[in-house]
This record gives structure tokens, C-alpha cells and sequence, in this order.
């Protein structure tokens, strides 16, 4: 009998090792998290002066050949 239950439990575990339910959702998370990272570099990078000054340069220099 305990040969029974040892076989049934490594067919359990191996069904278990075998199901990839949840997969999918943990690839989402993975996913989201990388782009909620790369948004907050590149806030951290919008606030800085210099990208300021580069922003308002660039601005000035398109009103400035447009007009």
C-alpha cells in the first residue's frame, strides 16, 4: 500500500511540475513592472535642468525658424 501512495504522490508532484497555470499572469507582472521602471527613469531624466534647458532650446530654436 505504501507503493501506491508513493507512486500518487510523484505523479502529483509531477503534474504539479508540469502545470503553468499562472504563467501568463506572472509574464504580465514581469512586464508591467519593467514599464513602470523605464517611466520612472525617464521622469527622474525629464526633471533634470539640463534636459530642461535642451527641451526649451529646442523649442525655441523650431518658433524661432518657423517664424
Amino acid at each position: 500500500m505504501t507503493s501506491l501512495r508513493t507512486a500518487g504522490s510523484v505523479e502529483t508532484v509531477g503534474h504539479a511540475l508540469r502545470d503553468d497555470e499562472g504563467a501568463a499572469t506572472a509574464e504580465y507582472v514581469v512586464a508591467t513592472m519593467a514599464a513602470v521602471s523605464l517611466a520612472g527613469l525617464l521622469v527622474m531624466l525629464l526633471r533634470g535642468d539640463a534636459v530642461k534647458q535642451i527641451l526649451m532650446d529646442l523649442v525655441r530654436t523650431a518658433l524661432s525658424f518657423a517664424g
